[in-house]
């Protein structure tokens, strides 16, 4: 068997992915997770490519001055966390960098007008969903770095205490076709089970825990125990959450998100509003009091249904069950203000398209991934908006995510 050779390097920047940049002997950029800027290394290639290889950490030989201890024996194993090495106000910085570095680069802004970063109140034990893979003996587990390995896990200090309390309690068979299974924390500390498999047939369970228990597979959802959905609530609205449906991770910061998106909108009884990628509602209950006209826009029929639910009490509301591109040109006129909230994947050409067409007056842009918003805000500004400012917000700490809003006003 032959050893892969190993490489001592200088690592220089953060980059976004959760790695740190260095140079190779042939001046190859190398990106090495689980290190820091500063830091002398030897790594291990992995994967390697004509301008750029990626690699593994093999040892740490001049740490810098900033690296601490992770929290967590499955740091560096377990692909859920990358920055539990670094101090939490270094993430903050780390993130901001990026973001405005994103923008420069793949933007094609000059001077982004990035705001201070808004840290989470709590950087531990913030997530309110969780979703576990299963190791072949039925373990619960996370996927390896680069990997679909599973790593059966004993801890996890992200998650909820009321989720952290509950899963090692779950004893679960390793059965041909279930997937995941996931957790998520409702009001009242109200937990929700699902079971996703490839498998039409729910599985066979007996529930010993006050929690409700949802089987999505390919027939549908169908609903073991309990309730197919749980209650999140934001600033006191309660929001109704199928097992299907996507939902913001972190409740405290979500708040502090509603709040700065109003706080940055004019919004009058005249105002008519898009809410693109609506989900659930989430912005939407917020916007709804606020203007004459909202639009929701959304493709997940789970979402539609608890967005029907979470908006039932307003008559100035309608919803669009469909691609956001596959609505956008059918639409009689342009809303004074669209609020876009893609998935990782950004806005894509064909909403781009239909965004410039419409021709909105302010568009904000909630964003989850800083390089297709980056390549998002290059298209924009071709199309005559301008970035009036763009605040990063960290959602998910120890982790390399980072969450923004940006708002654009058309020129």
């Amino acid at each position: 068997m032959t050893t892969l050779p190993t490489h001592k390097i200088n690592l220089t920047t953060f980059t976004y992915g959760g790695e740190s940049l260095g140079r190779l002997p042939d001046q190859r950029a190398v990106f090495v997770p689980y290190a820091l800027p500063g830091e002398t290394v030897r790594v291990r290639l992995v994967e390697e490519k004509r301008g750029y290889a990626r690699a593994e950490l093999v040892e740490v030989l001049e740490p810098s001055p900033e690296r601490i201890e992770p929290r967590c024996s499955h740091f560096a194993q377990c692909s859920g966390c990358h920055y539990q090495h670094i101090p939490y106000e270094i993430q903050l910085q780390a993130k901001t960098d990026i973001l405005r570095d994103q923008l420069k680069r793949i933007g094609k802004l000059e001077h982004p007008p990035v705001r201070p970063i808004i840290p989470s109140p709590h950087p531990w034990n913030y997530r309110n969903h969780v979703q576990f893979h299963l190791a072949p003996d039925g373990k619960l587990g996370f996927q390896t770095l680069r990997s679909h390995e599973i790593i059966p896990i004993g801890e996890c200090h992200l998650l909820q205490p009321p989720i952290s309390e509950t899963w090692p309690l779950l004893d679960i068979e390793s059965i041909p076709g279930l997937d995941r299974v996931g957790l998520r924390l409702g009001a009242g500390d109200d937990i929700l089970l699902t079971l996703e498999s490839s498998d039409p047939n729910p599985v066979e369970l007996s529930v010993d825990l006050p929690l409700s228990v949802v089987h999505l597979g390919p027939g549908g959802c169908l609903v073991l125990a309990g309730d197919e959905y749980t209650l999140i609530e934001v600033d006191g609205h309660p929001f109704r959450v199928s097992a299907g449906s996507f939902f913001q991770i972190n409740t405290s910061m979500t708040e502090v998100m509603v709040q700065h998106l109003l706080d940055n909108l004019s919004l009058t009884g005249e105002t008519s509003v898009i809410d693109a990628y609506c989900g659930v509602g989430l912005f939407s209950v917020f916007l709804a009091p606020r203007v004459k006209r909202l639009i929701g826009i959304e493709s997940s029929p789970s979402a539609c249904e608890d967005f029907m639910v979470n908006l039932d009490k307003f008559d100035n509301v309608e919803l669009y069950e469909a691609p956001v591109e596959d609505v956008l040109p059918h639409l009689d006129s342009g809303p004074d203000i669209l609020v876009v909230d893609p998935p990782k994947g950004g806005l894509g050409r064909g909403t781009r398209a239909g965004i410039l067409t419409l021709g909105p007056k302010v568009i904000a842009y909630i964003s989850c991934d800083p390089a297709t918003l980056s390549r998002d805000a290059r298209h924009l500004t071709e199309g005559g908006y301008q970035l009036r400012q763009i605040t990063p917000f960290d959602l998910f700490p120890q982790t390399y995510h980072i969450e923004s809003i940006s708002f654009w006003d058309k020129q």
